[in-house]
């Protein structure tokens, strides 16, 4: 592999070079797949960090350029994909080309948190269930959508209940396996004992119990994805294991001597620091930067207040379907409530709130249908009612967001109100797309049912 270097600047002589690193003038990639060049960029940028033959503004310099690597080489991938796709649809190549180099030279625009979301959607990108247009979350699927047609390892983490194993399912939907087993394992819930048995299989009789051959995960997500929950869990006689099958693609069943040849690709998840761990020796480091090849972070659900609204209409309705009931209302101090609610659990915790709400209440649900735990005492309750000491918001952009929010549901509710909860006629009347306005009407929880027969002005 060949690292580019700045004309005029020679190269280091052999023994201040890094192992495995050639410098050169120009890079090739005629020997190693796109998604192989990128994960020895990457593999070469973590053993810079650490390495102890080159001064530290060397290093700095060499991580830059490795990392400007992999993104020109990410782009590239990109637009191979683009022609070879163009061109079975009958484009020329040059052709295609051409208009890959075009919107690679207005792609540095700026778009607002909206345009990229829409962009992501636009693309076919395939993501089950709903998100907003939080600026982090939407970083971190461009990234995911990026990573999927790879096989590099990825490695999300975030608090519990952000949607890591969600994260996970969208990584292998939108990858090349999409058609292969998924396999998911928890890894803080096996216990040391039996963890190799697990994931790597054991022969008949290798212990107490081994009645039978039995595969284990890794053989079972053979060609697939193999989903690493908890992976800050995995003991240290673990992460040695699976080491080497990040580094060899090959396992041994428990008591066989047979090495089985293993294509496995690897997404892990942890609500820890992993990082912090492999500088304390409870987490191994060449594992970590195996494993964070791809690094994804979750935001918490606080930080993504956009999506709550979004959130209770859609596990509304799935709870609705699934408990066979129709949708439930919410009193406006519940839904006050719930919007500007903590969530320690994140979209987890809502997912159950919601859930609670429509086992628990009948057509309409009001805070006292809340778990107790979490219900508003009768003085804030009477704070909630009478408007009193609402969230202020920490920054001039959620104030914003707020305030339109708060402007597009009265616009909503004040449109169906005049037209009697007809949703065709308020798209008519103010000349927007039904099926736009049917998904703002989700967004903030809106029934047109409610506003039925109140048309003002006909005499009802």
């Amino acid at each position: 592999m060949k690292l580019f270097n700045p004309p005029g600047r020679p190269a280091p002589p052999p023994d201040e070079t890094p192992v495995g690193m050639t410098l050169g003038p120009r890079l090739t990639t005629s020997a190693v797949s796109f998604a192989g060049l990128i994960e020895r960029l990457e593999i070469l940028r973590s053993t810079l960090r650490w390495s102890s033959r080159l001064e530290r503004p060397e290093i700095e310099k060499l991580l830059k350029q490795a990392t400007s690597l992999r993104d020109e080489v990410m782009g590239l991938s990109h637009k191979e994909r683009f022609v070879q796709a163009a061109t079975r649809e009958g484009v020329p190549a040059a052709e295609a080309a051409q208009i890959v180099d075009h919107e690679a030279e207005i792609e540095p625009i700026a778009q607002s948190s909206r345009e990229r979301r829409q962009a992501l959607l636009e693309r076919s990108f395939v993501f089950e269930g709903t998100f907003g247009d939080n600026a982090k979350l939407l970083e971190s699927l461009e990234i995911a959508e990026k990573a999927a047609p790879t096989d590099l390892p990825v490695l999300i983490d975030g608090e519990s209940g952000t949607g890591k194993e969600l994260m996970a399912k969208v990584i292998h939907a939108n990858g090349s396996r999409v058609e292969r087993p998924f396999i998911s394992v928890n890894c803080g819930a096996i216990p040391d004992s039996l963890l190799e048995s697990e994931l790597f299989g054991h022969r008949k009789g290798a212990f107490t119990g081994a009645s039978s051959d039995r595969r284990g995960k890794f053989e079972s997500a053979h060609t697939g994805t193999i989903f690493l929950d908890e992976i800050g869990e995995l003991p240290l006689t673990g992460q040695v294991k699976l080491l080497r099958v990040l580094e060899a693609h090959e396992i041994q069943r428990v008591g066989s001597d047979e090495v089985i040849a293993v294509d496995t690709r690897i997404v892990a998840a942890t609500n820890k620091d992993l990082r912090r761990m492999s500088q304390e020796g409870t987490f191994r480091e060449d594992l970590f930067y195996r494993l964070s090849v791809i690094h994804v972070s979750l935001p918490a659900l606080r930080e993504r207040r956009d999506e709550i609204p979004l959130l209770i209409a859609y596990f509304g309705d799935e709870a609705a379907g699934q408990l066979k009931r129709r949708p439930l209302k919410l009193t406006p101090r519940l839904r006050d409530f719930l919007l500007h609610y903590g969530y320690p659990g994140n979209i987890r915790e809502l997912r159950n709130i919601m859930y609670r709400l429509s086992c628990l209440a009948g057509d309409t649900a009001d805070l006292a249908h809340l778990p107790p735990d979490i219900r508003p005492g009768p003085a804030a309750q009477a704070k909630v009612a009478a408007g009193i000491e609402a969230p202020v918001p920490t920054s001039l952009s959620e104030a914003k967001r707020a305030a339109s929010d708060e402007a597009e549901r009265a616009f909503l509710e004040r449109g169906l109100q005049e037209v009697g909860g007809t949703v065709a006629e308020l798209a008519r009347r103010f000349e927007m797309n039904r099926s736009h306005v049917q998904m703002l009407l989700k967004k903030h929880g809106i029934h047109s049912k409610d506003f039925r027969g109140s048309r003002q002005g006909d005499g009802k």
